[in-house]
């Protein structure tokens, strides 16, 4: 049971997969970090100093300084400055990775075509060997 373990572990796509999940974690936090650090800023001082992360509608009526605050007092609200943050964030990845996977298809080797081994028949219009120089069908003369 070990052996069959470990060779189940050390497949090739298993590998691959966990690397991958590892660099998508990674890569999400470097994003995240971007968006709510870089991005968000920006755009909020370019709005009118809004801080998005701090856009909330409390649903009972209730007054909170803060989202931080709302969310402690578990507060019924809808936190559309998250949502913001959140849908940028996934834009950003999304594009990314599509810009990635172009790039990748781009090196990936064309498959070949596989090599003629028929021609049609000018006149009947079947299928007929490469090399032939009269159509068994309809047994007109083929030029060369």
């Amino acid at each position: 049971m070990w052996k069959e373990f470990r060779d189940f572990i050390a497949k090739g796509n298993l590998v691959e997969i966990a690397v991958a999940f590892i660099m998508g974690a990674a890569f999400g936090a470097v994003v995240r970090s971007f968006v709510f650090d870089l991005v968000m800023p920006v755009i909020g001082k370019l709005v009118g100093n809004v801080d998005f992360s701090n856009l909330f509608v409390v649903l009972t009526g209730e007054s909170y300084p803060s989202a931080a605050a709302a969310r402690a007092a578990g507060a019924a609200a809808i936190y559309y400055g998250e949502f913001a943050n959140a849908l940028i964030n996934f834009l950003i990845i999304a594009l990314v990775m599509f810009l990635l996977l172009r790039a990748v298809m781009r090196m990936r080797k064309p498959k070949e075509a596989p090599a003629l081994t028929t021609k049609e028949c000018p006149y009947c219009k079947t299928q007929i060997p490469i090399g032939a120089t009269r159509c068994p069908h309809c047994t007109s003369q083929l030029g060369s």
